[in-house]
């Protein structure tokens, strides 16, 4: 892309999963790829600059007694577009390319419960997620353009889209995944979890707190992608990071640089991913008869790609139609925001007719 602002590590390959995966054993630019910009926004091209200045319609919607954010672009009436961020992620992902979709259609990015602003829970379940998107969708007017929108999901939030299709295809007119994986994760994760299991038996604590960091640019030096992948768009990165994070209380009542008592936290629930029911996600190790048309675009140095190669076969079958988009690891939506948003204009165009 002619707006990248520095050159990209050639063919790296990022560790694949749908949950948070901690190691110091990366290089410089994957651990902190935003430390050298030591809190100043990097440079940023004018089609970013639009975009994130077109401020979307900011809503609370209630499910299960759970407040749940929703960010909206474009006029009710218009066909229904509901965006799923991924794990430990938040509504404004999307935010950089919702509002290149709004000129068609009625657009609407959501934050999960337990994510960006949304409330968190005692127990996250697939079911509950569905439902959420369900009340967002109705809210927000994406069922008033004269049809049921269609559902569009990265990642861990292609996973609730994919289990909403299958289990209540009544909600949407059709599924788009973005580098969705439901296979295991790779050995190394495994290692490192097993790791981290032993840690944490030694040590037990019931909540993890979330770290909370002094000044807005030390908070900004700890971001970083899960799972792990370099990224050459880093005012892609500055702007989700930003986004991010919360103020809250020092510990101990300290005083922080500017005097507050205040430092800078990660919005996500850290317990989320302990207190995570999977059950009612798992289809038997099975792809589930599928009642709505679903496409899944994924990045051609995604994990997907490795898996692929190795001969390890797809959870989706010939009902689900696969896409590549070039020059991209997992997180698609920040190394080819365009060529994402140019292949969801085009698909949307004339699919599923």
């Amino acid at each position: 892309m002619a707006d990248n602002v520095n050159t990209k590590p050639a063919a790296a390959k990022e560790t694949y999963d749908d949950r948070p995966f901690h190691s110091d054993n990366l290089p410089p630019e994957v651990r902190a790829p935003l430390a050298l910009f030591k809190g100043e926004v990097p440079p940023t091209p004018e089609w970013f600059k639009w975009a994130v200045a077109q401020e979307p319609e900011q809503t609370f919607v209630t499910s299960h007694g759970t407040r749940i954010e929703a960010l909206s672009w474009g006029e009710i009436g218009k066909p229904g577009l509901l965006l799923v961020h991924g794990n430990s992620a938040h509504a404004e992902w999307w935010s950089p390319l919702a509002p290149y979709l709004a000129k068609d259609y009625r657009v609407t990015s959501m934050s999960l419960a337990g994510m960006g602003n949304s409330d968190w829970r005692e127990v996250y379940r697939f079911q509950d997620f569905a439902d959420d998107a369900e009340a967002v969708a109705r809210a927000t007017g994406l069922y008033d353009g004269g049809r049921k929108p269609i559902y569009i999901g990265h990642s861990f939030g292609g996973g609730q889209v994919f289990f909403t299709a299958a289990r209540y295809p009544q909600h949407m007119h059709a599924a788009i995944l973005v580098d969705t994986g439901f296979g295991g994760p790779p050995p190394e994760v495994l290692e490192e979890r097993k790791k981290r299991q032993e840690v944490l038996a030694s040590n037990p604590s019931p909540d993890r707190p979330t770290r909370i960091y002094p000044t807005l640019a030390k908070a900004l030096e700890r971001f970083r992608l899960m799972p792990p992948q370099p990224a050459e768009n880093y005012y892609v990165l500055d702007f989700i990071a930003r986004r991010s994070l919360k103020r809250a209380p020092l510990p101990g009542g300290q005083t922080g640089p500017d005097g507050s008592g205040e430092g800078w936290t990660w919005k996500f629930d850290p317990n989320m991913w302990e207190k995570m029911d999977r059950t009612d996600g798992n289809f038997g190790g099975a792809m589930p008869k599928l009642q709505v048309p679903m496409i899944h675009l994924y990045g051609d140095r995604s994990r997907i790609i490795d898996r692929k190669k190795s001969g390890e076969p797809s959870f989706l079958d010939g009902q689900v139609q696969e896409i590549e988009i070039p020059d991209s690891h997992h997180h698609v939506m920040i190394d080819q925001p365009l060529a994402l948003v140019a292949a969801l204009r085009t698909l949307l165009a004339s699919w599923p007719g």
